[in-house]
């Protein structure tokens, strides 16, 4: 058995679910096309990991994405008992090094994963760092279920706090190169991943004309 394990946390691709915030501007049509493309990113940087994945979406399994991995829902009532979840079944399993992402990110790549894993060899936790205060990634070699617990998600201190609680557990720690995700138009036009995608570009045109 592979021992490290890729974990993807998607949403179901639904109208007027997917980046609500970037819909404020753009629409709900807008933020599904954008949130359509965001997976396919995401799809492409785990498509050819030396490890195993495990796809949780957040509703319903979709069978055409991801084709050829494990697939199952996300269980919990709120992000930090999703994840939990997710980690506590992995380790479960008998995996040792465990990354999980989310699917909104314009620039994920594989090396941002496999590097992630390559630190969890010498550090208890790794995280991806957004540039909002989040994260994009977290990878754990053992299980801290506290990194979970009475979190601040979705704010601006999420990860600062996260930190300062791994050094006071004495929990090792490491981190990878600060990426940005879309919650805002001004995000998403900033982003390569939009100056290079014309179709959504012309998408987004047409439904602003």
């Amino acid at each position: 058995m592979n021992k490290t394990l890729v974990i993807v946390f998607v949403k179901n691709i639904k109208l007027g679910k997917v980046k609500t915030r970037l819909a404020k501007t753009i629409g709900n049509q807008g933020a599904f096309n954008v949130y359509s493309e965001l997976v396919k990113v995401t799809e492409k940087a785990t498509k050819n990991l030396n490890c195993d994945k495990h796809i949780y979406f957040s509703e319903a399994i979709v069978e055409n994405q991801w084709p050829n991995d494990y697939k199952t829902v996300q269980q919990g009532a709120n992000l930090g008992e999703r994840m939990k979840n997710a980690f506590k079944n992995g380790f479960n399993a008998g995996y040792q090094r465990i990354i999980l992402i989310g699917s909104d990110l314009p620039d994920i790549k594989s090396t941002h994963i496999n590097a992630g894993l390559e630190k969890l060899k010498q550090s208890s936790a790794v995280f991806g760092p957004a540039q909002d205060g989040g994260y994009y990634l977290i990878g754990l070699s053992k299980m801290q279920e506290f990194i979970f617990e009475n979190k601040p998600w979705s704010q601006e201190h999420l990860l600062k706090e996260t930190l300062n609680e791994l050094t006071k557990n004495k929990v090792t720690f490491s981190t990878l190169e600060v990426l940005n995700d879309i919650d805002t138009f001004e995000d998403l036009i900033a982003s390569s991943f939009y100056k290079n995608n014309i179709k959504l570009q012309e998408k987004i045109k047409q439904l602003h004309d």
